[in-house]
């Protein structure tokens, strides 16, 4: 068997540092940095492209809301075709600095309330999709399994890409839970190698209510900013492996 394992990165601002990229990206095979817009400056982007590229790791464009303060964690009512501007927009800069460090974008991952969204929002789901399509047809999009946006690209001809989270509970519909709630994210070792082992080898996971759901997975994330996500991602690697599973991009 094989796997996709990825991360959010990218996102230190200026002066401010969130997360160990360096340290994340030897463990993953596949790097989601954030365009600008929710986190990211072209500085760290560059950088963080680089690092990427010195390891071998694929790298993805994550464009989110247009919402610093809020981390992109935010829902924000857009016009259509403001939302496509604000997606090409950010793919475009993750493009053009990850060239210069010497690699490419080789896919599309949604940051955030964003990425939530377009799961059952027809409308922001298509702009995103006429975004991904607008620049450059062959990106495929990661997102949820049986998401409205995974239904929309498919009937577009867009690749989708199944995804499954590691640090993240699940409702018994397959959406996350909100990070408003109790239980949201998980934080242990055990609990999170569990998740991914269950996810990875049986396709599926217990949602918050004890319901045992299907998930067809992959790529497995893990928040780069997701406290000890630096050891979590090592010991989800040391997991994946140990089980017999080989850590690859799906690109």
């Amino acid at each position: 068997m094989r796997i996709d394992l990825n991360s959010d990165v990218g996102e230190s601002f200026g002066m401010y540092t969130l997360g160990d990229d360096a340290a994340i990206i030897a463990s993953v095979s596949s790097v989601n940095v954030a365009g600008g817009f929710h986190a990211g400056d072209p500085s760290t982007i560059r950088a963080t492209c680089a690092a990427a590229a010195a390891a071998g790791v694929t790298v993805g464009a994550h464009p989110g809301y247009r919402d610093l303060a809020g981390f992109g964690r935010r829902f924000i009512d857009m016009e259509p075709a403001e939302l496509s501007n604000d997606v090409i927009y950010q793919i475009g800069a993750v493009q053009a600095l990850a060239r210069a460090a010497g690699t490419s974008v080789r896919y599309v991952k949604p940051h955030g309330a964003l990425y939530n969204t377009i799961a059952h929002h027809p409308v922001q789901a298509q702009a995103v999709l006429d975004a991904i399509l607008a620049v450059d047809p062959t990106l495929p999009l990661m997102t949820l399994p049986n998401s409205e946006v995974g239904r929309l690209a498919r009937a577009s001809g867009l690749r989708t890409v199944s995804e499954a989270f590691a640090d993240r509970a699940y409702n018994v519909d397959g959406s996350l839970v909100s990070r408003t709630k109790p239980g949201a994210v998980l934080h242990s070792v055990t609990a999170v190698t569990d998740q991914v082992l269950r996810l990875v080898l049986e396709g599926q996971v217990v949602a918050i209510d004890g319901t045992v759901i299907d998930v067809p997975v992959e790529s497995i994330c893990l928040h780069g900013d997701t406290p000890d996500a630096v050891n979590l991602a090592a010991a989800i690697r040391a997991a994946l492996e140990g089980a017999g599973v080989t850590i690859a991009s799906f690109v």
